[in-house]
């Protein structure tokens, strides 16, 4: 019997079988998964109902949509990394089995914020540290420069972004020069940052003694997500930089072009802490090359030279609870007076809008400074469509003028201040890996107060009425750009 005369209709009840049976099992794991995986109730009803009332259709668009890939890679890249992990050489911190630092008697009203912190993270609040800030690069690069220009052991660079020309080439110079005359120099440039760069860190130290890794490699991580956000210098294992800034010479304000100038906070640290700050980075390192670096010279005796109690903390999308989000939350929940928030990016989802609303009906004045310019302008419309939210409940919406502010800061109660490379978005709460300062110390919250004060005087607050009086064009271009806030 040849296939032209083959009897066809034989096969019609195992073909209707599988056309059946087929897209019920893929339905039917669609609607599971999403009841399993979505902590959503709503995101996981609207999965569900998609997954069983369209055939195929459904199943296949929760599969390529549906599904986190995100957090499960990073997830995955990160145990492999565990796995790997020496246990037998751990590396110290700044206070090993024991409880974080009691809090002055005038923050007792953070304290169920410590409880929190303790908590969700490992590391412990430390006492004795210098937290000293810097603002734009006039007064960052400098010093970061003379630090690398008189370390003896070792100096340790983490970037999201290392421009290899102009402020750059600064660095380049003094890195190359550090590791010829012995230092042992290790950088970490971001591999989705690096493509902002057109001489790029690593083919300006090509022929140099610095070692230069990509945290990432595209071929491994090929996300605009799951982008090693972190910024940080540890020279000798006692003096360190954490912050906001980039190696780039458009944070020199001053000689910059405006339309491409940007105006940042970093921040110089010494003290305990700094071995947090050390071992953050030696993590990151091991990850990325497999090497465990177990010099005792990274972890010298670090004395008491301050008044801040400080603690690291360090987040990503690889860890089972968003850190850093529930202590933001957390702190917007135990504020006692005030809230003063300064961030570029500014898309808060329906909880953390809740959280701020909640927290100004219950008298705690809030205020918000956003720039007015963004360099990202559909993160500025996506931004803007909560506004008329939180302004008709009493929170304070302020616009910088430019240049450029890419300054990140959260002061609560002129006690408690958050500083480091986070974004009030959902890039940085749940996408990316970075690293913030949780800092008691009131010279500090003094000298920020102050600064956040003198932008205030120079910034423009947004009314009720400037929302309502949105064309209708703008109002929805607007709240199309907040659907995608997931993935801005």
């Amino acid at each position: 019997m040849t296939w032209r005369n083959y009897p066809r209709f034989d096969d019609l009840p195992l073909l209707t079988l599988l056309g059946v049976t087929v897209p019920l099992v893929a339905a039917l794991w669609a609607a599971g998964h999403a009841l399993l995986h979505k902590r959503d109730p709503r995101s996981a009803l609207v999965w569900v109902s998609i997954s069983l009332t369209i055939p195929v259709f459904g199943a296949i668009s929760y599969w390529l949509l549906g599904i986190n890939r995100i957090s499960r890679k990073a997830h995955q890249l990160h145990r492999r990394f565990h796995s790997a992990r020496q246990p037998s050489s751990p590396l110290p911190s700044c206070s090993p089995q024991q409880p974080s630092a009691r809090l002055p008697d005038r923050c007792d009203s953070l304290v169920k914020l410590e409880i929190l912190t303790d908590r969700v993270v490992s590391t412990r609040t430390c006492a004795g540290n210098r937290v000293e800030l810097l603002v734009n690069g006039e007064q960052t690069y400098p010093a970061m420069l003379k630090a690398i220009r008189q370390a003896t052991g070792s100096v340790h660079l983490c970037s999201y972004i290392f421009d290899g020309d102009q402020i750059g080439a600064a660095f380049v110079q003094e890195l190359a020069a550090a590791a010829q005359r012995g230092v042992a120099v290790r950088v970490l440039v971001d591999s989705m940052g690096e493509r902002y760069s057109k001489l790029t860190a690593r083919k300006a130290l090509q022929g140099s003694a610095v070692q230069v890794r990509h945290y990432l490699p595209l071929y491994k991580a090929p996300f605009i997500n799951l982008r090693n956000h972190r910024k940080l210098l540890i020279c000798d294992g006692k003096t360190s930089f954490t912050g906001g800034m980039n190696i780039r010479s458009n944070h020199c304000v001053t000689t910059a072009d405006l339309s491409n100038a940007t105006s940042d906070l970093h921040f110089q640290v010494s003290g305990p802490v700094v071995a947090d700050l050390q071992r953050a980075f030696l993590d990151d390192w091991l990850f990325v090359t497999g090497e465990q670096v177990n010099d005792p010279s990274c972890f010298p005796v670090l004395a008491p030279c301050g008044d801040a109690l400080a603690r690291v903390i360090a987040d990503g999308p690889d860890r089972e609870f968003r850190k850093l989000e529930w202590i933001i939350q957390g702190a917007l929940a135990t504020a006692a007076s005030r809230i003063r928030i300064m961030t570029p990016y500014f898309i808060p989802d329906r909880t953390m809008i809740t959280s701020l609303i909640t927290a100004a009906l219950r008298g705690i004045e809030i205020t918000i400074i956003l720039p007015q310019k963004n360099n990202l302008p559909f993160v500025a419309w996506a931004s803007r469509a909560s506004y008329w939210e939180l302004i008709k409940n009493g929170i304070a919406i302020l616009e910088q003028p430019p240049p450029f502010a890419h300054s990140k800061l959260l002061l609560v109660d002129d006690l408690w201040c958050l500083v480091g490379s986070a974004n009030l978005d959902t890039r940085s709460l749940r996408l990316n890996f970075e690293l913030n300062l949780s800092i008691y110390d009131q010279a500090l919250a003094e000298v920020l107060n102050t600064h956040f004060d003198q932008t205030v005087d120079k910034s423009r607050q947004i009314t009720l009425q400037e929302m309502d009086a949105r064309p209708l064009l703008i109002k929805l271009r607007d709240g199309a750009a907040r659907l995608f806030s997931p993935y801005l």
